[in-house]
């Protein structure tokens, strides 16, 4: 009969231990920087200034894309879907508008970033970018994760002043 008492003991604390494991649901809950990892496609990529007007940065249709590696790497280009292109055919002697439009159309940066899960921050460190200005700088931007295709983050000081809200769709 002791035998029998403490079979069913065990058996009580591996009921009780089974109960207060965690779910399968909540154990695969991914974190906000493993639902990133990967390459998205712009949608919009609205400039928003303070009296609260919108405006493409990069016109109607931007292309561009973002991607996040697991270790924390990343890259980034946006530009016109309509920047002009240079006459010479040689991007060393574009004429100075030629050279302006193609600047005032287009961004690039690269580096390492991380997510702030308690804040939902994503912060950029960038190395390097076609706005050198940025270069060296560390920069929190505001994220959503809108669903597991779709992510939208602020630009609090866009390179062209005001505030920029980028909507990105994951690339499959």
């Amino acid at each position: 009969m002791k035998s029998l008492h403490i079979v069913v003991a065990h058996a009580a604390v591996i009921i009780s231990a089974l109960a207060l494991a965690p779910s399968p649901a909540a154990s695969q809950q991914k974190s906000m920087k493993d639902q990133i990892v990967g390459a998205w496609r712009i949608l919009t990529d609205d400039n928003v200034k303070a009296d609260g007007t919108r405006t493409p940065l990069f016109g109607p249709n931007p292309n561009g894309i973002v991607i996040f590696d697991s270790s924390g790497r990343y890259t980034l280009q946006v530009a016109k879907s309509n920047n002009p292109r240079i006459a010479s055919n040689n991007r060393a002697t574009g004429t100075a508008d030629e050279n302006k439009a193609v600047v005032q159309g287009s961004i690039a940066h690269f580096g390492s970033y991380s997510v702030d899960e308690g804040s939902k921050t994503l912060i950029f460190r960038i190395e390097s970018s076609t706005f050198p200005n940025w270069e060296g700088t560390q920069q929190r931007r505001p994220l959503t994760i809108l669903g597991p295709d779709d992510l939208k983050w602020v630009t609090p000081e866009a390179s062209v002043g005001g505030t920029a809200e980028l909507l990105w769709r994951r690339i499959k």
